[in-house]
Formats: C-alpha cells, structure tokens, sequence
C-alpha cells in the first residue's frame, strides 16, 4: 500500500491531490521552484523539497531533481497530475526504474497515444471514425499543398506530439499554407521537441466532446459519461460541462462505445480521456486520447460523485476500480479562470493579487491555490482556479454560475471571470447555439 506520494506538479491540482491523499492517511511530498514557495500547495503538503529556480526546465521539468526528491522523502509513489510530466513516457519509466509506483497509466501506454499522427491511424485500423487527412507526417510544402488540395480547404495543420491545444493551425486558403506549416513546425519543435506535422480536413462548426474512462488491472475498463468543451480559445478549453446539451442519446451510447473500444484496444489502465470532433450532424471523428488526469474531471466527479484521484491511487495500488455501474445525477459547469486580459488579445497578467474573495453557497465549488496577497509567477501556465458548480439542470447550472462569478472577487491582476460573465448571459450560449468559434466570434453574438 503507498504511504507516502510525491507530487510531481504545481497549483491548484497539487492542492487537489493533497486534499484525498489526506483522507486517505497517506503523506504527501509537494515540490516547488523558488517562484511558488509562498503557494497553497506548499504549505499543506506533510513535506516540501525546493526543486530549483523558477524556470520550469530547471525544476517541474527536471526530472533528475523529482527522482532526488522523492528519495530523500521515502516517497513510495508519484502523481503528475496535469501538463509537465504527465504524458512523458520516459519520466513514467524513471519512476519504475527507481523503484517509485507512477499513478497513471505504463509508459507504453504513453507512447501508444501520445504520438497523435500514429494513434489516428491504429484507430482507424480497428474501425474507429477518423477525420480525413495524411497517414504520414508532411515532409514539406509541396507534399501539404498536395494533400490539402485532394482533401479540400480548409484545413488543419496538427503536431504529432501535440497536446494541450498547441501545435495547431488552421489554414483556409492556398496562400497561407506555406507560412502556416513554417510556424507549426516551429511552435511543435520549441513545445515538444519534434517538428513532424500531419494535416486533417478542418471540421467546420465542430463540439469538441470527450469521454472519460478508467481501467485497472483485473481488466475492467469502464466510461465515466462526457464532457463537453467546445467553448476554447486556439484549441484550449475555457468553459466545460457534463452531459453534453448537444449531443443525443443514441450518439452519446455510439461514442461511449468508441471509447471503450479505444482504450480497450490496448488495455488501458488509469485515467484516461478519448476525445471527439462533432460536426452539426452528429458525426463523430476520434481526435486524441490524453493518458492522464484532465483539468475538467472535477465536473463529471459532481454529477457522479466519484473522487478520480482516490480511483488512480487505488489503480496504482493494485486494486479494483470502486465502482463498476455509475450513476449520473445533475448537471455541472466548469469556468477555468485565468490570469489573462481577455479584452486585449488574452494577454498574460502576473503579479500580485491585492484582494481575493471565493463565492460560495448551494451547488459550488471552487479548486485554487491562490489567496489575497499571493503573487502569480509569469513563468507557468495562466491557470489560477477552476469554478465548478452543480444543479439539477443546465439553465439552473448557468444560474449558479452566474451568481457565484458575481461574487467571485480577484483584484491587482486581470481574470477570465469578466468573460465568463459575459457569457453566462449570452443568448447563444443558454441555447446551445454554439461552437468551437464561439470565443473568437463573440462580439458579433447578441447578448
């Protein structure tokens, strides 16, 4: 039985993992670069360890320093969380290696999914719908103006190791295709240390639904319902719910189904996510499968009432998974709020937040690590927190949100939450009335 985990992470989400291993009587380890000594994670971790500079290279990402940490702690396990180390496959190996249990998935399992080009085309081989696109990464411009004048404009321009909504771009004409494929090759080389490219047919007026799914190892592999998260800005989400109001109920068992399929077809363990493209019709592609935690699990956690961090470490632990028929009750939205100026382009916002009062009451829950006199650092993603709450229903779910963002208080830097305002009261979002554009459209819908 692990005793004593490591948190290989930061933030809200290390917080999130200290909270269960308490109620579980199991010791935590929190690591912190100079940048977060003062954060929440830190000071109610059992033990913290100062794993370098600010530079994320020299500490979250320095996997010699983790290793060292956990050592010198006794740390029986590792929890990456989310970002970082989560899907390095070598990172997963190390930890095996040095004799650390790795609450997630094989490092076979990461490599299995985590070239996105290779995966595609595995799923495809088993039956899985895929959207049209090159089976090989593009060489040059000559081969992409090929390939995308056989599939038709527009398209998409991917990373095969891609994730968290970089290494994407869309290109909608000819003479943009060049220029376009330069500078993701450049963003996939300087984000995930390889440039390879493949191209797909863009999916216009696309939901971005996904299902979550875990396996343990006695061979039970199960779905945990969707989420859907078409509201993003450049391929990243913002806004999430569960269930989905846009998908039926004979789609919603089809893509169920296709998930199982996924992960069964390689013996998924742990947490997991199969995501999908929809068209307006119901069609649905397999985009990506994420071999981790997802920074929305805590929406389908509400309407099931399922805690997925006590569910990995159980995974981890060699037991079985807690619950084999789930049960879904109400409805849940997620806001992820951010240090961004969201009416001058998204720019980052760091420094210090000079006032910070959380909302509360019925059906609202709110995962931070930050507080009134906290500095965010500029060097890490612009994730503050995640404003999650539940209803018995979608619209009384808006409602809620739209109350608990009233009273949701952060002054000194910029935040999402006045966007999020703004969309809980946009007409075309109480309909269902939207799609991935929705952000980039937003001033042309009415309120």
């Amino acid at each position: 039985m692990i005793k004593k985990i490591l948190i290989a992470n930061r933030g809200e989400i290390a917080l999130r993992i200290i909270r269960t291993c308490k109620e579980l009587e199991i010791k935590t380890v929190a690591i912190y670069s100079e940048a977060d000594k003062n954060s929440l994670h830190v000071r109610f971790a059992d033990e913290a360890v100062c794993i370098g500079p600010a530079s994320a290279t020299q500490s979250y990402l320095n996997v010699p320093r983790i290793i060292a940490a956990a050592e010198i702690t006794n740390s029986d396990a590792i929890h990456p969380g989310y970002g970082f180390l989560a899907e390095n496959a070598e990172f997963a190996e190390i930890c095996i290696d040095s004799k650390l249990i790795f609450i997630g998935p094989t490092p076979e399992m990461i490599r299995y999914m985590g070239d996105k080009l290779s995966a595609k085309n595995n799923m495809k081989k088993i039956g899985v719908p895929v959207i049209e696109g090159s089976e090989n990464p593009v060489e040059n411009h000559y081969e992409a103006k090929e390939i995308a004048e056989k599939i038709g404009y527009p398209v998409i321009l991917k990373a095969s190791a891609g994730g968290g909504g970089k290494g994407m771009r869309t290109v909608t004409e000819p003479s943009h295709l060049e220029s376009a494929l330069n500078m993701t090759k450049y963003e996939a080389k300087s984000s995930f240390g390889n440039d390879e490219i493949y191209i797909e047919k863009l999916v216009e007026k696309p939901r971005h639904i996904e299902i979550q799914v875990l396996g343990d190892t006695h061979g039970n592999l199960i779905h945990i319902g969707e989420r859907d998260c078409t509201i993003q800005r450049r391929h990243q989400k913002l806004i999430e719910e569960t269930p989905s109001p846009f998908i039926t109920g004979d789609t919603r068992l089809k893509i169920q189904e296709e998930a199982l399929k996924v992960a069964g077809s390689f013996g998924y363990i742990n947490a997991g996510t199969v995501e999908f493209i929809v068209d307006d019709k119901q069609n649905y592609y397999f985009m990506e499968m994420n071999t981790r935690l997802q920074v929305e699990h805590p929406i389908t956690e509400e309407v099931t009432n399922i805690d997925f961090i006590k569910e990995q470490i159980r995974i981890a632990q060699g037991q079985k998974i807690s619950r084999k028929k789930i049960k879904f009750e109400g409805y849940s939205i997620e806001c992820r709020i951010n240090a961004e100026d969201t009416y001058n382009n998204f720019k980052p916002s760091g420094g210090m937040i000079t006032a910070f009062h959380s909302p509360g009451g019925y059906g609202v829950r709110l995962d931070t690590h930050c507080y009134a006199g906290y500095k965010v650092p500029s060097d890490y993603d612009s994730l503050l927190g995640k404003l999650i709450v539940k209803a018995d229903s979608r619209n009384e779910a808006i409602k809620r949100m739209s109350r608990a963002l009233e009273e949701f208080i952060i002054e000194g830097i910029s935040t999402t939450i006045p966007l999020f305002q703004e969309i809980m009261s946009n007409k075309s979002f109480v309909k269902n009335n939207y799609d991935t554009n929705f952000i980039e459209n937003r001033k042309e819908i009415e309120v």
